[in-house]
């Protein structure tokens, strides 16, 4: 019966087969007693996948500069990034479809999370109209003009055939006024009611599940982000994101945002914080009981010289490292710490050597990857704030 399926693709069968009756779900493990930090396993039709956890971003369908084997073996990501504002622009959901999906088409086996391309809208401002009917826009890539509805990227989404979507939002800025604030929350909440419909009324494309995540906004408005969470929660979604985020507000207050809005958001669903950050920034939000993590920064950092490491963060262009033959991070967190020394990595930087970028962007996606692992592991131990206090000191530091 599997004769002409097997052929419509150049992979082995077994590489991309899952249960059709699957549906995601969230264990939580852990909780710590002294914070909100947790420890959880999310399960998916293709794979599990350990919380908290970092997932690198692979905005056109790949993690920019790293292989799928360098991202399994060395990065030991778990979960990756899709962007459909981008896949939809290029390749487009017509080659998405004829590959049958992301996952067929980059060759990754593993979860994988696509944005709705909410954020992407938000950062057009110039080049885009958003009405009632959703959001009116111009490519970047030649101009050309697309509308997203909600009905719309949802259809995209199937075509793209992420475990996890997210609904369509608007990201307001983080200074937007209440007033636009409310009002745009008012818009996101009914544009989510149509995601849903939308998704209630049509069925994935290649024989595994979705989830849908709604997205809690509401700007730095304690009030407003109360009722989003409310209404977030009241969906019953199989998990939920928080979004409009470490856009232009104090550090201080999005922490206050976090935990405002997860004493809200049901504790038996999987929490993801998007676009966040630092390393920094993801102790803290682990420590306020989010789970899910993702942004550029490790690989946008990593190709132009700045190193994140257990000891602290580090400019390999620096002449101080010229003469360090000492591994990158002497914890031992990368994978490149078995084969390149600081001196050699900052050679390559000066010479303007493509490995150079390559390495900084695995090293930095391996030590993310690291950082969530161990916090975990110290959730689990019962000791999670006191490693917490310790390691918040060593990686915000320069060296």
């Amino acid at each position: 019966m599997f004769g002409n399926y097997y052929s419509l693709f150049p992979f082995p069968f077994s590489l991309f087969f899952v249960p059709l009756h699957a549906i995601m779900k969230f264990q939580l493990l852990k909780t710590d007693p002294q914070t909100n930090a947790r420890a959880g396993l999310i399960t998916t039709d293709h794979g599990q996948i350990e919380t908290p956890i970092f997932m690198p971003v692979g905005t056109v369908g790949s993690v920019k500069g790293v292989n799928v084997r360098d991202l399994k073996e060395d990065v030991r990501a778990q979960i990756i990034l899709g962007n459909t504002y981008h896949l939809y622009l290029r390749p487009g959901t017509e080659i998405l479809q004829k590959a049958g999906g992301l996952h067929r088409f980059g060759g990754w086996d593993r979860p994988i999370l696509t944005d709705s391309g909410g954020f992407q809208v938000f950062s057009l401002a110039g080049i885009r109209k958003l009405t009632e009917e959703g959001c009116t826009f111009q490519s970047h890539i030649d101009g050309s003009r697309h509308t997203f509805t909600p009905e719309r990227v949802m259809d995209i989404e199937r075509s793209i055939g992420a475990d996890i979507i997210m609904s369509l939002d608007e990201c307001p800025p983080g200074t937007s006024d209440y007033n636009y604030a409310k009002k745009s929350l008012g818009l996101t909440h009914r544009w989510l009611d149509r995601c849903i419909k939308r998704l209630d009324e049509t069925e994935p494309l290649y024989g595994y599940s979705q989830s849908l995540f709604p997205i809690v906004q509401g700007c730095t408005f304690r009030d407003l982000r109360e009722q989003s969470a409310e209404y977030i929660a009241s969906k019953e979604a199989d998990g939920n994101a928080i979004g409009g985020l470490a856009v232009g507000e104090p550090t201080e207050v999005m922490y206050e945002m976090i935990e405002v809005v997860n004493a809200i958001l049901p504790k038996d669903k999987p929490r993801y914080l998007m676009g966040v950050g630092t390393p920094a920034n993801i102790l803290e939000a682990i420590e306020r009981g989010v789970d899910m993590f993702d942004c550029v920064m490790p690989t946008r950092n990593g190709r132009n010289a700045m190193l994140f490491t257990s000891q602290g963060i580090m400019n390999m262009r620096n002449k101080k490292w010229e003469d360090d033959f000492s591994p990158i991070d002497s914890d031992g967190t990368a994978w490149v710490d078995t084969f390149y020394s600081k001196a050699y990595l900052h050679h390559l930087f000066k010479a303007q050597e493509l490995l150079a970028l390559q390495i900084g962007s695995i090293h930095n996606l391996a030590f993310y990857l690291w950082l969530v692992g161990e916090a975990r592991r110290h959730i689990l131990a019962g000791d999670f704030p006191t490693w917490k206090a310790g390691m918040l000191k060593q990686v915000t530091q320069r060296i």
